[in-house]
């Protein structure tokens, strides 16, 4: 008998359900594959029929995010767009409990880099000069800035509404913080 695509789907998501919240409470060195099948409501064999191992899931997680962004900037249909554009496309709360595994206390170097090259490879718009030595800095500062703001709103619960943050975003690289000091 073959299982239904959605109960298929459903089992999937359950996996990476769990594993995020584990993963954005401990190393991925400390979580388990039976952990994450107990913590499921399944036996490990059902996990092995998804994924190979921890990190097959954690690739599967993190490649599956890449991609929704690489989607959502494509229906865009911009010439180019800014870091916050690319932003938006994460704000999706589907995508919340990943973000804060992913970019959390544990989440790896290696995926923050996948995701910075992810929002700079196609058309990127950022008022820096072209062909000067100091263009990859200014990149990198940018992008580096807006990830590590965005990682602290999600650490703070989004404790401001999209909109607010997204402009304190815009205005800090316009005006600096000048404008916010007492």
């Amino acid at each position: 008998m073959k299982k239904q695509p959605e109960t298929t789907e459903k089992t999937r998501q359950n996996f990476i359900d769990v594993f995020c919240e584990l993963y954005s409470q401990k190393p991925i060195e400390k979580i388990s594959v039976q952990e994450i099948a107990k913590k499921s409501g399944y036996n490990r064999s059902t996990f092995y029929q998804y994924f190979t191992d921890i990190y097959d899931l954690l690739d599967s997680v993190e490649n599956d995010l890449l991609n929704y962004i690489k989607e959502e900037l494509a229906k865009k249909e911009l010439p180019t767009y800014t870091v916050q554009d690319a932003l938006h496309c994460l704000e999706k709360p589907g995508y919340l409990s990943v973000l804060k595994a992913l970019l959390g206390d544990y989440g790896s170097i290696r995926f923050l880099e996948r995701l910075k090259r992810e929002i700079t490879l196609n058309n990127l718009d950022l008022n820096v000069p072209h062909n000067d030595s100091l263009t990859p800095y200014l990149i990198e500062f940018h992008i580096s800035t807006s990830l590590s703001l965005f990682r602290l709103w999600l650490q703070r619960g989004k404790d401001l509404a999209p909109e607010d943050f997204f402009g304190l975003v815009d205005n800090l690289f316009t005006t600096g913080i000048t404008p916010y000091s007492k």
